[in-house]
C-alpha cells in the first residue's frame, strides 16, 4: 500500500484548527484564584456538555483509529462491553455520585480520606497517578500514528506539538477550558467520522447496503457471544460484567471522570449527563466498528498497513484532499481533548489529595501558582510516557488493559467504604494492596500456567483483559473485609 502524506490544503486545514483551538481555550482564561474555579469551573456547567466532554474523552483517539482495526480483524463483538458501560453508569448513579455531592468536594478521594483516614486517602491518590499516567501515556502516543502518517514527522515531534498546544490554554482555563474546547473537539471529529462513513460507503461497489449484505454472511457484525470463557475478551459475560465494574471504576473513582461530574450544577444534572453520554458512546462504537468493517471489504484480507494504521492510511490515500485534513484535525480533535482533560485532573489530585493536607495554610496566591506548576509538570511526564508507550498490539486493548490493572484495587476500595461499615483503613490498604498485586500478576501472565499440588493438577488459564477489574475489586474487597476484622472490638464482631 503506498503512504501519502497531506498535501498542502490539508496541512492548511490542521494548522488552522490547532490555532483556533487554541485560541479557543485560550478564552477560558482563569481569573479566579480559588480551586473551585480552576479544578470544578465553579460547578456551574450545563448537564449537555459534560455529556459531551465526557463522550469525547471515553471515544479518544485510541478509539477512533483502534476500534475499526478491531472490526477489521473481528467482528461486533466490542459492542458487548459497551453495553456493560451502560449498566455501570446506571450504578454509579445510584451508588457514587450521591456521596460525591453530600459536600463541597473536589477529587474522588477525598470521600475514601472521609470514610477511612489520610493514609488510605493518599494510597487511593497515588494509584490514580500511576493509573492515569500510564493509560495517558498510551493515549497520547496513539496520535502520534496519525500525525506521523499524515505529515510524515517522527513520534518525538508529533506527540511534542500536540502536549505544547494543548498545554497552553489547560495551563491558562483549568477545566471550564477542557469542558468547553472538548465539545467543540466532540463537534469536530462527530462531523469528520460520518464524513469518512458515508465517503467510504461510496467507494465500496454497491455502497454501505453490499457491505452489510456481505458482512452478514461472512460473519463480520456478530455482536453476541455467549461462551463462558474468561480467556477471551469479548464475550457477553466479560462485556456485561467486565464492562460494568470497568465503567463504575472509570467513571465512578477516576478523578478524570469524577472531576466532570463534580463540575454539574447538582446532583440530577451529574446523573443526566452521566447516563446520556451512555448512550451516545454506543451510537459512537457502533459507527467506528462499522467503519472497519467497511475497511475490510474495502481492502480485502491483503491489507499490508498494521490494523491500527490502516484507518489513518485510508484517510491519506482516498480521502478528496481538504476532507482528509478535516479528519486529521477531527483526531487531533479528539487527542488534546483527552490529554487536556488528563493533565488537569493529575494536577487536581496532586494538589488537593497529596500537597494541601500537608500544607493547609498555603494562600489562594500560592494556591493558584502551584496548581499551574502542576499543570505543566504533568504535561511533561505525559510527553516522556508517550515516548516510553511504542509497542505492538491494538493500542485501545494496550490502554484498557493496563487501566483495568489499577481499576479493579480502586473501585473495591470504594465499594468496601460504601457497602460496609465494619471495614477499617488498615484492612481497606490491605485489600487494596492485595487486589492490585493480582491483577499485576494477571496482566503479566503470558500464558497458561501448569499448577501441580500434589494430587490437584490443573492449568490456570491467561485470563482476558475485560475481567481484570471484576477480579480486582472483588480480591480487594474480600481481603479487605477480612483484614479488618482482627481490629475489631468483640461487640462489633457480633454484629458481623
Amino acid at each position: 500500500m503506498s503512504v501519502h502524506h497531506l498535501g498542502a490544503l490539508d496541512l492548511l486545514i490542521v494548522a488552522a484548527y490547532l490555532a483556533t483551538i487554541t485560541v479557543f481555550g485560550l478564552r477560558f482564561r482563569n481569573k479566579g484564584r480559588s480551586l473551585e474555579s480552576y479544578f470544578l469551573a465553579d460547578r456551574s456547567i450545563p448537564w449537555w456538555a459534560i455529556a459531551l466532554s465526557i463522550v469525547a474523552a471515553e471515544t479518544s483517539t485510541l478509539t477512533i483509529i483502534s476500534v475499526p482495526g478491531v472490526a477489521y480483524t473481528g467482528d461486533w463483538g466490542f459492542l458487548q462491553i459497551v453495553l456493560g458501560y451502560l449498566v455501570g453508569r446506571i450504578v454509579i448513579c445510584m451508588l457514587f455520585l450521591p456521596r460525591y455531592f453530600r459536600g463541597e468536594l473536589l477529587t474522588a478521594y477525598q470521600v475514601i480520606g472521609d470514610r477511612f483516614g489520610p493514609q488510605l486517602h493518599r494510597l487511593t491518590a497515588f494509584l490514580f497517578l500511576f493509573l492515569r499516567a500510564a493509560a495517558e501515556g498510551v493515549r497520547v502516543f496513539a496520535v502520534s500514528i496519525v500525525v506521523g502518517i499524515a505529515i510524515g514527522t517522527r513520534d518525538v515531534l508529533s506527540i511534542g506539538i500536540i502536549c505544547l498546544l494543548t498545554l497552553i490554554y489547560t495551563l491558562e482555563g483549568g477545566l471550564a477550558a477542557v469542558i468547553w474546547t472538548d465539545v467543540a473537539q466532540m463537534a469536530l471529529y462527530a462531523v469528520g467520522t460520518l464524513t469518512s462513513f458515508v465517503l467510504l460507503g461510496r467507494l465500496v461497489p454497491g455502497g454501505w447496503p453490499h457491505i452489510h449484505a456481505a458482512a452478514i454472511a461472512a460473519g463480520k457484525v456478530t455482536i453476541f457471544h455467549f461462551a463462558w470463557n474468561v480467556t477471551t475478551a469479548y464475550t457477553f459475560w466479560a462485556g456485561l460484567l467486565g464492562g460494568c465494574f470497568l465503567t463504575m471504576a472509570s467513571h465512578g473513582t477516576d478523578q478524570l471522570m469524577v472531576q466532570r461530574l463534580l463540575a454539574a450544577k447538582n446532583l440530577r444534572e451529574s446523573r443526566i449527563a452521566l447516563l446520556s453520554s451512555g448512550v451516545m458512546v454506543l451510537v459512537q462504537f457502533t459507527l467506528f466498528l462499522a467503519i472497519g468493517t467497511g475497511l475490510y471489504f474495502f481492502y480485502g484480507r491483503a491489507a499490508t498497513t498494521a490494523p491500527d494504521r490502516l484507518y489513518p492510511q485510508f484517510l491519506m490515500d482516498q480521502m478528496p484532499r481538504g476532507v482528509a485534513g478535516l479528519m486529521v484535525a477531527a483526531i487531533l480533535a479528539a487527542a488534546m481533548s483527552n490529554l487536556s482533560a488528563a493533565v488537569n485532573s493529575l494536577s487536581s489530585s496532586t494538589l488537593v489529595d497529596l500537597i494541601l493536607p500537608r500544607r493547609p495554610r498555603m494562600d489562594g496566591v500560592g494556591r493558584a501558582r502551584l496548581s499551574r506548576g502542576l499543570t505543566l509538570f504533568w504535561a511533561l511526564v505525559l510527553f516522556v510516557l508517550a515516548l516510553l508507550s511504542r509497542g505492538g498490539g491494538h493500542v485501545v486493548e494496550v490502554g484498557l488493559s493496563i487501566a483495568s490493572v489499577a481499576y479493579g484495587s480502586l473501585l473495591g476500595v470504594f465499594l468496601l467504604g460504601t457497602l460496609s461499615k465494619r471495614a477499617n483503613e488498615g484492612g481497606a490498604m490491605v485489600g487494596m494492596l492485595c487486589g492490585f498485586a493480582v491483577n499485576f500478576l494477571l496482566w503479566k501472565q503470558a500464558q497458561p500456567v501448569p499448577v501441580h499440588a500434589g494430587a490437584l493438577s490443573f492449568t490456570f488459564p491467561k485470563i482476558a483483559w475485560t475481567w481484570f477489574v471484576l477480579v480486582g475489586s472483588l480480591v480487594t474487597f474480600a481481603t479487605g473485609w477480612l483484614a479488618s476484622f482482627p481490629t475489631l472490638n468483640g461487640n462489633e464482631k457480633k454484629k458481623l
